[in-house]
Parts: structure tokens; C-alpha cells; sequence
């Protein structure tokens, strides 16, 4: 007994390290230090030609995900149309700072973060672009400064919070044909969550506080969006290697006050501003929670991407580039 007491001690108290790739330095990331108290790191793509009245903030996904190099490149020729293009690591993870206080890792901190972020643009309104949680947070934000947005373009949008569950039985019309992703978010938590992962997540939402120190949690969830990329694509051989940067304690907190939030429906369904939502036919969302953007935004525009999972521009990326520059244009 004792001898299974102690190595159940072992795998619960005694750090781990994963082989994953560490956050590399980015020359081209300035800082914006906020009256939230969050230190942001960011990048402006500065835009090219006649500059447009209207930056675009574009929201990564996650909880706890980060701006990629990938994201960049991919997002960078939009400042050819004269667009400033600013992308941001969310508090908690890639090159913005970590909180002491996990309890502060919240969808409201979040948007009060972006809030104080458009400010520092000096822009009238902002365009969005949400990709998953992104667009989530997009929601959350336009909600509450619908005369910030010019407009809105969600990708793989993840569903409205607070989350109606039961729109995830919703079936996918006949005209809309859609495919199950080869992997699952499931499959990737199995493989990589181990007891002391799942102790440290639990001390984290009983008592607010880190059992494990930032970078070895974040070397986890690092870990864990390398098998999470696997369900993002239809062919799972086009899924992308995980860049180190990732944010565990600002995925597994803000994911807890995802229930928490004002249910920002009715001021939504007035809102008449242009949105686009993109899908990929492998998208590993369910159709009810796409559907219910499609039902709140009037003046909406669905696209559905053939070849593509959650992360479109992953396996389509011209195709995702023209349909946004398409929406921008009109």
C-alpha cells in the first residue's frame, strides 16, 4: 500500500517535462501594456498603398492558443488592400504576459482586454476577424460596442456563449453537406492527458491556483494542441506542428466562466453590420451552434469550404484569403 501511495505521489506531485518546441522570439512583436493590467504582445502588419479608415484585429483561437508564424503569412497580404492587420497573443499565452492570479483568466478579461487594445489602435471602429474561441470572443465583445465594429468575419466559429447545448442536436440541412473529422478532440485529450495533468486541472478550478509552474503547464498544452491539430483538418497528414507558446491556464480558467457570462442575445439580434461565417466541411463544430450566428445576424453570408476542417486557411488557404478579401471589398 504504501508502495502504491508513493509512486501515485510520484505521478502527481513531480514535474513533468514534454519534448515540444520552445516560444521562439519574434522581432517584429512590440507590447502593449493595458489598464487591465495585462501585458499584450502583438504584431502590426502595417498597411501598403492608400490606408483604409477601418485596422483588423484578428482574435485566435483556443482559449490559450497563439499567433502563429503561419497566421501571419497567411494574414499579411490583407494589408495590400490598405489594411493595418494587428494580431495579438492573448493574455496568458504566446508573447503576452501570465497572470499570478489564474482566477483572472476569464471571458470578461478577455474582452475587456480587446476593449482597451481598440483603444490603443486610435480607430473609430475595427473590422474582426474570430477564428473558433476567437469568434466567441468577437460575439462577446461586439455585444456590448456594436457601433466599434464595421465588420464581422468568423471562422470555424465556436458556439455563442453562455452555450446552448442543445443546439448541438441540431442536424445539418440536406443542402449543406458536411463530413465527421478523422480525429476528435477526444482522441487528443485520451493520448495526452495524464493523472497529473488532470490534478493540476484540478486544483486550478477548486482552489485558483497553479500546482504546476507556468512553463510546465504551458509545455503541456503545447503538447496537447500538437494532437488537438489533428482534428482541425480533413486529412489529418495536413495537420500543422504545434508551435510552443500555449497558454494551459488561460485555456482550462477561461473555459470555466464560459457559463458565467451575460447571455448576449438580445442585444445581438439588432445588430444589422455585415458578417461573414466561414466553414469548413470537416469542421469539428456543430452545425446548431453555427446555425444560431446565421439566425442572430440578419445581414449575414455563409460560405462552406470543400476540403477544409476547423482551421480553413490550413488546407485552403487562397481560397480563404479571396473570400475574405471578397467580403472586405464589397
Amino acid at each position: 500500500m504504501l508502495l502504491g501511495f508513493g509512486i501515485f505521489l510520484l505521478f502527481v506531485f513531480v514535474p513533468r517535462k514534454y519534448n515540444v518546441p520552445k516560444m521562439q522570439k519574434r522581432e517584429s512583436t512590440k507590447y502593449w501594456d493595458l489598464p487591465t493590467g495585462s501585458r499584450i504582445g502583438y504584431v502590426l502588419i502595417p498597411a501598403k498603398g492608400i490606408k483604409k479608415s477601418y485596422p483588423i484585429i484578428y482574435l485566435h483561437g483556443g482559449p490559450g492558443g497563439i499567433i502563429t508564424d503561419e497566421t501571419i503569412k497567411m494574414l499579411s497580404p490583407l494589408s495590400e488592400n490598405g489594411y493595418d492587420v494587428y494580431l495579438y497573443d492573448q493574455i496568458g499565452s504566446g508573447h503576452s504576459g501570465r497572470l499570478k492570479s489564474i482566477k483572472q483568466y476569464t471571458v470578461n478579461r478577455h474582452k475587456q482586454d480587446l476593449e482597451e487594445i481598440i483603444k490603443k489602435t486610435g480607430a473609430e471602429k475595427v473590422i474582426l476577424i474570430g477564428q473558433s474561441w476567437g469568434a466567441m470572443l468577437a460575439t462577446q465583445f461586439l455585444a456590448d460596442n456594436p457601433k466599434k465594429v464595421e465588420k464581422l468575419i468568423l471562422t470555424g466559429p465556436g458556439p455563442i456563449l453562455p452555450v446552448r447545448r442543445e443546439l448541438a442536436g441540431i442536424k445539418t440541412p440536406d443542402s449543406i453537406r458536411l463530413k465527421e473529422p478523422l480525429y476528435s478532440n477526444r482522441q487528443a485529450n485520451k493520448k495526452t492527458w495524464s493523472l497529473r495533468i488532470k490534478a493540476i486541472s484540478l486544483w486550478a478550478i477548486i482552489w485558483g491556483s497553479k500546482l504546476a509552474s507556468d512553463k510546465e503547464a504551458d509545455d503541456f498544452q503545447t503538447y496537447l494542441t500538437n494532437e488537438l491539430n489533428k482534428s482541425t483538418v480533413c486529412d489529418t497528414s495536413n495537420a500543422l506542428k504545434a508551435e510552443g507558446g500555449s497558454g494551459f491556464y488561460a485555456h482550462l480558467m477561461t473555459l470555466q466562466s464560459f457559463d458565467r457570462v451575460k447571455d448576449p442575445r438580445p442585444r445581438l439580434r439588432d445588430i444589422q453590420i455585415p458578417v461573414l461565417v466561414m466553414k469548413g466541411e470537416c469542421d469539428n463544430q456543430k452545425w446548431g451552434y453555427t446555425n444560431e450566428y446565421l439566425e442572430l445576424f440578419p445581414n449575414h453570408r455563409l460560405v462552406i469550404i470543400p476540403g477544409a476542417g476547423h482551421s480553413i486557411a490550413v488546407e485552403q488557404p487562397k481560397l480563404y484569403l479571396s473570400i475574405i478579401r471578397e467580403f472586405l471589398n464589397k
